[in-house]
């Protein structure tokens, strides 16, 4: 199943989304299974997606470290530590593990996507 939702998260960052996306490629495991979908940036960074098999927990991963030391994150895993945070298990870490806020990222994949992809827009024209 999983495989099905990164095909189509793939059309929609390449096509929607070809001002700041370069390319994208599926993760495979040693069994040949896709993992996640990575999509790359114009500017060298990459975005992680990651849905599980049951399509209960999922992870939007976009990693700077490289470039200036942020990551930005949106995922459901449910840890304790943010239990305070009021979408729980939903949280958004904005910059940082440590600075962790509300997600308010949509259940469906294609408009979390694309409202991920947004973001990534505005922080790139930031540069």
């Amino acid at each position: 199943m999983p495989l099905e939702i990164y095909k189509k998260l793939r059309g929609l960052a390449l096509t929607e989304f070809s001002d700041i996306v370069e390319d994208s490629d599926f993760i495979r495991s040693e069994t040949d299974r896709p993992r996640k979908l990575r999509i790359y940036l114009i500017d060298g960074t990459f975005l992680d997606i990651w849905y599980s098999q049951q399509e209960q927990h999922y992870s939007y991963h976009w990693e700077r470290k490289d470039i200036n030391g942020t990551l930005y994150r949106h995922d459901n895993a449910p840890h304790h530590r943010w239990a305070n945070i009021k979408t729980f298990p939903k949280h958004f870490h904005n910059g940082s593990d440590e600075n962790v806020i509300e997600s308010k990222l949509p259940e469906d994949p294609k408009k979390a996507l694309s409202i991920f992809l947004s973001f990534c827009r505005e922080k790139l024209s930031e540069l």
